[in-house]
């Protein structure tokens, strides 16, 4: 018999007509069913969010208690948690874990945040005739906010965009992903330990065509955060009119190796952070760029990183690299590889497929039009192209539509600096891969990868709105 979730709206656990399977992405089998919303259910959870921002107010101190209580049971829930993560994303364990910690610190930073909400003061006595008046800003919550959030980060992906709109005074209606929702569900429970208020977090699970569509075109919704691909993203954009958005969207990273690299450092570091959680991460190591100086040094020294390489059972403690999100996705990473393959390119090791586990692959003499290069794969594949003159480099890594994060390797501080005010990105990381992030940080990108900062204090600007003061005195 498999477990069963229910939804949560307005602090009570809610059963419908309907229910969808979630599967343990390694063995491919039910585990677990969780009700599913209709129209009546995301109009209850929209409306239980509008009620309980304005009936429910809480202090700024009030949403650190409570924030940072969810941090502090994040963490007495960590193993519990990461075997659910582990089972509904098929996340290696030991990156699950990691995911339980993050998700614990993000809560715990959004929580310090509330108390640091500030405005300023406006000089507005400077001008001519307003002599006698003075004035100043004070941000304000935007209301109900709705988050839709991906797979890949079952928790932490939710906790970025539901921390840093508590923590703000909003209220909250989240979507997870289909795919992995019992996570957020859990999150639910530990919300009402923590004592929040009912109302001000709903979670409500279903598809994108009909829930989310619906979230999309409901006026009482004044915020979306989302992350997913860039065709939904600009769906979203077009749909809810003048709203504000938060958008973290596709991207396929660049990192640039060159010539004064320490290529040992860099093939290690990419090895890990390109192949991480089978390369399902927005800013995974997708297009790697190296000086042909340091081509073959550094393309034997990542294949010797990416065979040590632990592949399988997620369940499994030392694996590295488990199955994808479907059985699908693995099937179509293996099918832009072949066509890579077939038109050029050079497989250098991987390529293989078992069910939903693809093996780390590396591709060589791929050239710029190819999916595996021009798309986000999404998949545990990196392609190295190679370059001699950094300028030309730089102009093809902004040819790319998307511009989240990057990185260089280089001991040249003139060549860093020069990267970094040349590549199109949201975020550059020096000596390190495009997958850096720690949860303190503003994340977000440019062109097709999005709008908007996550990382709570960022968070925390876009979902409050700034409110003018002015003062007309007697007295000046």
């Amino acid at each position: 018999m498999s477990e069963q979730y229910k939804l949560f709206i307005n602090g009570q656990w809610v059963e419908t007509d309907e229910t969808l399977d979630v599967l343990d992405k390694y063995s491919q089998k039910t585990y677990a069913t969780v009700y599913k919303a209709g129209e009546e259910q995301v109009d209850q959870a929209i409306s239980s969010a509008e009620s309980a921002f304005h009936n429910h107010p809480l202090s700024p101190y009030q949403r650190y208690e409570i924030l940072k209580k969810v941090s502090e049971l994040l963490a007495d829930n960590k193993e519990e948690l990461a075997q659910t993560i582990t089972r509904e994303a098929g996340k290696p364990l030991k990156q699950a874990l990691t995911e339980i910690d993050r998700s614990s610190q993000t809560f715990e930073v959004a929580a310090e945040e509330a108390k640091r909400i500030s405005g300023e003061g406006v000089p507005v006595e400077a001008a001519p005739g307003s002599e006698n008046r003075m004035a100043f800003t004070i941000r304000v919550p935007v209301g109900v906010v709705g988050a839709i959030s991906p797979f890949n980060f079952p928790l932490n992906l939710v906790s970025h965009k539901v921390a840093p709109a508590i923590a703000a005074g909003n209220a909250v209606v989240l979507k997870p992903a289909s795919a992995t929702p019992i996570t957020s569900l859990k999150l639910a429970e530990l919300f009402v330990q923590a004592g929040l208020p009912a109302g001000l977090f709903n979670v409500i699970v279903g598809s994108g065509s009909v829930v989310g569509q619906q979230m999309m075109e409901d006026s009482r919704i004044q915020l979306y955060t989302f992350t997913g691909s860039a065709k939904v993203g600009l769906k979203l954009k077009q749909t809810t009119g003048l709203n504000k958005l938060i958008l973290e969207l596709g991207n396929n990273s660049p990192v640039i190796v060159d010539k004064d690299a320490d290529v040992e450092q860099a093939a290690n570091n990419i090895a890990q952070k390109g192949f991480a959680f089978a390369g399902q991460v927005c800013i995974s190591v997708q297009r790697v760029y190296v000086h042909e100086e340091i081509k073959d040094t550094f393309q034997k020294r990542l294949i010797e990183a990416v065979k040590s390489l632990k592949v399988g059972d997620p369940n499994d403690p030392d694996t590295d690299v488990g199955p994808m999100i479907a059985e699908s996705e693995a099937e179509r990473a293996e099918q832009w590889v072949k066509e890579a393959v077939d038109n050029g390119a050079e497989l250098l090791i991987g390529g293989e497929r078992n069910g939903p586990v693809y093996q780390p692959t590396v591709v060589n003499s791929v050239k710029k039009d190819m999916k595996v290069v021009c798309e986000e794969i999404f998949a545990p594949v990196i392609s190295l192209i190679s370059y001699n003159n950094l300028d030309d480099c730089i102009d093809e890594v902004n040819e790319s539509p998307y511009g989240l994060q990057g990185g260089i390797f280089t001991q040249n501080l003139d060549t860093a600096f020069y990267a970094a005010r040349k590549v199109e990105v949201g975020g550059l990381m020096v000596n390190d891969s495009s997958q850096y992030r720690v949860d303190l940080m503003p994340y977000g990108g440019v062109k097709d990868s999005g709008s908007g900062k996550e990382g709570p204090k960022y968070s925390i600007e876009e979902m409050t709105n700034e409110r003018l003061i002015v003062w007309n005195l007697k007295n000046g």
